[in-house]
């Protein structure tokens, strides 16, 4: 990739299940979601941005740009992926690819994006995402800013919303990583899940 992607972090959510509020501010092993999600991607994106709607000014602190979707009614993943291509193609124009994850997986990989991209090339698709022993992630992928036109006519034209039935018109190819001994796709979404995270984090610093 001669150019690295823009990093989009999804934190659009409702968190029902945890009782509202924003999933990426829980705090997992000393710092939040947020900010371990910020400190593995820096490193392998030219910028970032956090899609969430509401008011913006609650990721203030991040001095990142805020994009809200700009399909209404929260539309899901597919609308916050929207939104961050839109704005690529407004503010970040040389950059051709968008990676996104979502804002409440603590552990994500650091080779995240270089796989992604590794995967799609090796597979000659336009799109990848990651799969974990069994399971796709369907938002953690790689999406070319040429294809938002398509996008925008999938989701307020056809209204489609399934991430899986717009990647498969493309080409998606899978980047594999293993679920164990820690999935690096582990997302926050009940109290249980927190102290789970708690416990791989508390391995982490002892190890």
């Amino acid at each position: 990739m001669a150019q690295l992607p823009l990093g989009l972090i999804l934190a659009g959510g409702l968190a029902r299940r945890m009782g509202g509020g924003d999933k990426a501010r829980i705090t997992i092993g000393g710092r939040t979601i947020l900010e371990r999600v910020l400190a593995t991607m820096t490193p392998q994106c030219a910028r970032l941005i956090v899609n969430a709607n509401g008011d913006p000014a609650r990721f203030a602190d991040t001095r990142l740009p805020v994009v809200a979707d700009s399909v209404p009614d929260f539309a899901g993943p597919l609308a916050g992926i929207l939104a961050g291509l839109d704005w690529v193609a407004a503010h970040a124009p040389d950059i051709a690819d968008v990676a996104s994850v979502p804002g409440d997986c603590p552990f994500l990989p650091s080779d995240l994006v270089a796989r992604l991209d590794a995967a799609r090339a090796s597979a000659k698709t336009r799109l990848a995402c990651a799969r974990s022993g069994d399971w796709r992630h369907p938002v953690v992928g790689i999406w070319p800013v040429a294809l938002r036109e398509d996008l925008r006519h999938a989701l307020m034209v056809e209204g489609l919303h399934k991430i899986e039935i717009w990647t498969a018109r493309h080409g998606v190819a899978i980047a594999d990583w293993p679920a164990e001994p820690v999935d690096p796709f582990f997302n926050v979404n009940t109290p249980e899940d927190v102290a789970a995270a708690e416990r791989v984090a508390a391995q982490e610093r002892g190890s």
